[in-house]
């Protein structure tokens, strides 16, 4: 198969599209990369500003691709696959030769991926800890045996050594139910649930609009992956005689762990969490019911309104149940706060 790009210099390439060329452009791009870049990393280029359309630069990754266009593309500089330590500042809960207990701030990915090569949480580890960090996770995630994504506040535990990650991986692959693990988290979400507690049970997998986000499934589905979620309202904001609240602060704990498990499952009962451009975007009008200067807090929000408070596992060395809190991020607390108002 010949290769459709043109050379226009040593790290731009020239692309034409065919009359058969059709679809999203981020997926028509990363169709014609091969295994040369992935879609995330094509997301990226388009974000930043490195793909030309006319002279233009086209960031829109949704927008359609048309016969006869010609894109301009500048080429990253290919990334070095190491991560290095940075000196970025951890609010650490806890520390011994075996585990690293952190309250990650929003902002921060856990990670280096596509369009996140450096500022992750991994390299402020290994800035922090040094060589200590257990390998089993791979170069790019030494250590990690779960995340909260970028927005999310709250606990964390990572392994310093391989027995701690073996230990820690199997405990969060049990999800509790045989072990001592558990997790919480508090959200912040639109409206109020018919049921003040409740139970969520419904599979999840990929969007079938969009691969990195996800969605409900059908349990006969071929990706769906057993997801539940139990709830309980703890405050109710905005209530009316007819026990109708324009917002409520819920307690979540999960049975399972799944990617946007609760941003995914709250927003399948009808209560996505405020912030949340993903799953909840078509309620953000709602802030136009809130009297002032409630609206105007509720506006600049511009995260997911979830946040890990309790983490608890079995110390992989000793046994001991290690159990953590981390209270609400200040910009929560506003939130509440100017609900309450």
């Amino acid at each position: 198969m010949s290769d459709p790009f043109k050379e226009a210099a040593d790290n731009r390439k020239v692309l034409t599209a065919d009359e058969n060329a059709e679809g999203r452009l981020d997926a028509w791009l990363t169709a014609q990369f091969g295994k040369e870049f992935s879609r995330n990393r094509v997301q990226a280029m388009l974000k930043e500003g490195a793909v030309l359309l006319n002279g233009e630069a086209v960031t829109d990754a949704k927008r359609k691709v048309r016969p006869g266009d010609t894109y301009e593309i500048t080429l990253p500089e290919p990334e070095d696959p190491t991560p290095l330590g940075e000196d970025i500042p951890l609010d650490v809960l806890y520390e011994d030769e075996d585990i690293i207990v952190i309250s990650k701030p929003a902002g921060l990915v856990v990670h280096p991926a596509a369009g996140n090569w450096t500022g992750t949480l991994v390299n402020a580890l290994i800035h922090h800890c040094g060589d200590s960090l257990s390998g089993i996770g791979g170069v790019r995630r030494p250590g990690i045996v779960h995340r909260l994504d970028k927005d999310t506040t709250g606990v964390m535990v990572v392994a310093k050594n391989d027995v701690a990650h073996r230990h820690l991986s199997l405990q969060f692959a049990d999800h509790g139910r045989t072990t001592s693990l558990e997790r919480a988290y508090q959200a912040i979400v639109w409206g109020r649930p018919r049921q003040l507690i409740g139970t969520i049970d419904a599979p999840l997998g990929r969007s079938s609009v969009d691969r990195t986000r996800r969605a409900v499934k059908r349990p006969t589905s071929q990706d769906a992956d057993e997801a539940i979620t139990h709830y309980e309202v703890l405050e109710r904001f905005h209530e009316g005689a007819d026990a109708i609240a324009l917002a409520s602060l819920v307690d979540c704990h999960l049975e399972t762990g799944r990617t946007h498990q609760i941003r995914v499952h709250m927003a399948h009962i009808g209560h996505p969490l405020l912030g949340d451009a993903v799953y909840g975007g078509g309620f953000k009008t709602k802030a136009n019911l809130l009297p002032e200067p409630a609206k105007q807090v509720v506006n600049r929000f511009t995260r997911q309104a979830l946040h890990a408070y309790m983490l608890q596992f079995e110390h992989p060395r000793t046994g001991e149940i290690m159990h953590f809190e981390a209270p609400l991020p200040d910009d929560m607390e506003e939130l509440v706060a100017a609900l309450r108002g």
